[in-house]
Order: structure tokens, then C-alpha cells, then sequence
């Protein structure tokens, strides 16, 4: 049964995937059908139930720790969809989401459940990634079977905290722009540690202090302390999108600097927002260059807005 009591019939397959086990299903012993953690990675991206997602997502999380699952060669990846998802929320256009001020109860739950949604996504891009790049080293899934279980814990505080204020998850309508980035870069785990940690992710470390700031402006200290551990949290994530970027460049003999610019100007170059929070993407391994990078396409999409906008220039 979904949250609200209705039955999800997509309980056990992701859109454009293979029947995957059960969420309820274990990965333990030779029986089980997760016995590697590429099943593994599958089956919690087909959860779409969000208790189903967290529930497994932390099994599986323990059962790599505890060495009772492996790295056996698996059928290649499918094609990547959608991954299982609840009914609500309703997915729109970022344009078309309500603007809420902070100084009511109902203003704060909706960017609460805003920032849910993106840790939720962020629980999926941490399995797809386990998932569907095949090939690289242990150390690599695990960093990344980690970060899904850390995100879901982040999930967990924040619908928590929306509970107290009267909501769910679901109540209010979200956006897709997380996963829709991973399926642009599902051919190249170069372009995925590029892209999605490093731009997207990293996002959060930018705006994150800013939304503490207002928050405990208006005195919910409770939401203030759920958003302190989960910056914290984000830099060690992006810090692993770096290295894991910086291992693929040298798999493919490319310099790192210099193709992370090039995949800003070609692939994510409308991603780009300032300002930065320098102290904690050079924490997270952004270099000078890499920054220098960020001014210099953050000032040119700033002007080009406001040339469309009909702003000076």
C-alpha cells in the first residue's frame, strides 16, 4: 500500500527496466536474487514507495558492509527511465512552482518538502550510479552504496521535521531536473561524477547556508539543525564526485580541469548559479581553475538572462 493507502502497481519495476525482486525481498544467502550489488542497486531503485526505498536502501547499505554481497559480473545495465517513484508529487516545470515566504508554517514545509524531494532523487542518482557504470573499482561502490544510505537518512530527518508541521511528501508539487540529468549523462561515468555531483549536488553547498541564515531568522531552529548536518554531509558527496571525476579522466588519459570546463560549456552550462560557496567546494576538491571555471560561465549566464529579460546591456 502507498503512503496514502493506495496500492502502487509499480512496485516492482522501474520504467524502461526488467522486473526486479521485491522491495521486500533480502540479499542474503545463495538463493537470494540479490547477489551482487548490481541487483542490489536495481532492486532499490525500483522501490517506488518512499518507506520501501529507505528500508532497502539501508539493507542493502549493511549487507555490503557486512561483505555478504559481491561484485559478480551482471547482465549490462538497461536503458535508463525513471526510477520508481510514489504518485505524488506532482512532477512540473521549475517555472511553474509556488514561491512561499518563510514566515508562515505552510511556507516553511513547502521548502522543506523541497529539499526533500531533492535528497529523495539523490537516493536513486546514488544507486543509478552504482547500478549502471560497470567496470570500476570496489572502492567505487561502495563510496556510492554509502552516499544512497546517507541520503536517505537525509530523506528521513526532513519528512520527519514536514510531519511536524502538518505535511507529507506529496503535498506539494516538485520538479525532475535532478534525474534528468542522469539520463543525459547515463553513457559516461565521467560525465555522470562531472555533472551531476559536481554541478547539481554541489549546488546545495551554495544555497544551503543561505536558507540556514533565513530559517533561523524566523526562529525554526529545528529545520536549522537538520540543514546544518546535511551540509556537512555534502561536501564529503561532492568530495566523492571529484575524485571518482578525476579517476575516470585518468582511465581516459583527458586532464581534469580541462574537460570539466568543456562539459560545463557543452552539457551543463544552464546549470551554473552564483555565488559560491568557495570554502566548501575547495573542501569538496574544486580547484582555482575549476572555480575560475564557475565565475566565468555564472557571469555569462547572468548576462544572458538579463539580456533576454530586457536588462541593461
Amino acid at each position: 500500500m502507498s503512503d496514502n493507502g493506495r496500492k502502487d502497481s509499480r512496485r516492482d519495476r522501474v520504467p524502461g527496466m526488467s522486473p526486479v525482486a521485491d522491495s521486500s525481498a533480502t540479499c542474503e544467502g545463495s538463493d537470494s536474487r540479490c547477489v551482487n550489488i548490481f541487483d542490489a542497486a536495481q532492486a532499490c531503485l525500483a522501490a517506488s514507495l518512499p518507506a520501501d526505498k529507505l528500508a532497502l536502501t539501508a539493507q542493502v547499505a549493511t549487507e555490503l558492509e557486512q561483505g555478504r554481497l559481491g561484485f559478480a559480473e551482471a547482465p549490462p545495465p538497461m536503458p535508463i527511465d525513471a526510477p520508481g517513484r510514489p504518485e505524488r508529487p506532482r512532477l512540473v516545470n521549475p517555472r511553474h512552482l509556488a514561491r512561499r515566504g518563510l514566515g508562515s508554517a505552510v511556507g516553511r514545509a513547502a521548502l522543506i518538502h523541497a529539499i526533500a524531494h531533492i535528497e529523495f532523487n539523490a537516493i536513486d542518482l546514488a544507486w543509478d550510479a552504482v547500478y549502471r557504470f560497470r567496470g570500476m573499482p570496489e572502492a567505487y561502490y561502495r563510496d556510492w552504496t554509502r552516499i544512497a544510505a546517507d541520503e536517505a537518512r537525509h530523506y528521513t530527518m526532513l519528512a520527519a521535521r514536514l510531519a511536524q508541521l502538518g505535511h507529507t511528501y506529496g503535498d506539494f508539487d516538485a520538479h525532475d531536473g535532478l534525474w534528468s540529468m542522469a539520463v543525459r549523462t547515463a553513457g559516461s561515468c565521467l560525465e555522470r561524477m562531472a555533472l551531476v555531483p559536481r554541478v547539481l549536488e554541489a549546488r546545495g553547498l551554495d544555497v544551503t547556508p543561505g536558507m540556514i541564515e533565513r530559517l533561523r531568522a524566523v526562529g525554526d531552529q529545528e529545520t536549522v539543525a537538520i540543514l546544518a548536518i546535511i551540509l556537512r554531509e555534502e561536501v564529503a558527496h561532492v568530495a566523492a564526485g571529484t575524485r571518482w571525476f578525476e579517476w575516470c579522466c585518468a582511465r581516459e588519459s583527458v586532464e581534469p580541469e580541462a574537460t570539466f570546463r568543456t562539459l560545463l560549456e557543452n552539457v551543463g552550462r544552464g546549470s551554473i548559479r552564483g555565488p559560491f560557496n568557495r570554502e566548501a567546494r575547495h573542501a569538496a576538491g574544486f580547484s582555482a581553475a575549476d572555480m575560475s571555471c564557475l565565475d566565468d560561465l555564472a557571469v555569462a549566464v547572468t548576462t544572458t538572462a538579463t539580456k533576454r529579460d530586457g536588462g541593461p546591456g
